[in-house]
């Protein structure tokens, strides 16, 4: 069991041994499916709890961790054999989550009870809370690890909450349905989504201020056909893509001008993504047809169409 091994494997820093895999939540098929993005093709399809979404790997890339939301848990898949070893503690429906950068601490959205909740990855042990807005979901904290960012999708709001005191200290209006949040590399950015309002307002975090909005123009759509949720940002922060939900297209936009250069057909109501840590591939989730697109990040060009689960949700890749 994971119970004497969790602590020890987190408290390593090890050489991941599974690098260029891929893990796809399912939400509707309760499934995880296993890519390996060598030869682009499903190794494994792990059966998980229901309705599994946010997925992420602990800091060494030993372990998998799943939200599953209508269990009200995070489930934990060895990365090694595949296969779960363990459960951690959440609140009702848990959706997205992030950890610290020492992988000690985690921190879950609870959609149902507005609340944050803060576990010991090493006891494996819930050990607080933190009360925000109504429907909280988008979760990541800043480079230095000072901040956690939550948004909460009924109040429109991004939390900025001191991961020291645990306490909220400035809460950002942005547009409708904010689904997700990334801090540019070099902390200058917060970049949000806003599902509804089909914007990405991107914040000031020292003066927790907007600054700037990314809009979304595509011929022959309705602009409320147009939802941004996912965002990715390139390394060197001069790139970002957004999914677009319905729309069907990732937006490829240049930092600087904020201004979309591009937009990239790929499934139906794409959703989240993920890069392949050298940063070649972009790899995207395609809910209603149930796939995976492979994009190419320097031609900016759609390579590959991989078949999942049912509503595939959310990705992650090997560290």
């Amino acid at each position: 069991m994971l119970g004497t091994a969790l602590p020890v494997a987190l408290a390593l820093v090890a050489a991941p041994a599974h690098a260029f895999i891929a893990y796809v939540s399912n939400e509707k098929s309760n499934t995880v499916t296993v890519i390996d993005t060598d030869s682009w093709t499903v190794t494994k399809t792990i059966k998980v709890g229901q309705r599994p979404r946010g997925i992420d790997f602990t800091r060494d890339g030993k372990f998998v961790m799943v939200a599953v939301g209508d269990d009200d848990t995070i489930q934990v898949i060895d990365a090694k054999t595949q296969g779960i070893v363990d459960t951690l503690p959440s609140g009702p429906d848990p959706e997205l989550f992030a950890q610290d950068a020492a992988g000690k601490v985690l921190y879950v959205a609870n959609e149902n009870d507005n609340t944050v909740t803060v576990i010991d990855l090493e006891k494996r042990a819930r050990i607080g809370d933190i009360q925000v807005g109504v429907e909280p979901e988008g979760m990541t904290i800043s480079p230095d690890g000072k901040t956690l960012i939550n948004t909460s999708e009924t109040t429109n709001m991004a939390h900025f909450i001191d991961t020291n005191s645990r306490q909220i200290v400035a809460n950002v209006l942005v547009d409708a349905r904010p689904r997700f949040a990334e801090f540019k590399h070099d902390s200058s950015e917060l970049w949000v989504s806003s599902e509804i309002g089909g914007t990405v307002s991107i914040i000031d975090p020292k003066k927790h201020e907007v600054i700037g909005k990314v809009t979304f123009e595509i011929p022959g759509l309705r602009r409320e056909a147009i939802q941004p949720v996912g965002i990715g940002m390139t390394k060197d922060d001069k790139t970002a893509f957004i999914a677009l939900g319905p729309a069907n297209r990732i937006a490829v936009v240049d930092t600087a001008t904020r201004k979309v250069t591009k937009y990239l057909l790929v499934g139906q109501r794409v959703w989240h993504m993920a890069f392949t840590p050298d940063e070649k591939y972009l790899l995207t989730t395609n809910g209603v047809s149930n796939d995976v697109s492979v994009i190419d990040v320097a031609a900016q060009k759609v390579i590959k169409t991989i078949q999942v689960g049912e509503l595939p949700w959310g990705i992650a890749i090997a560290p």
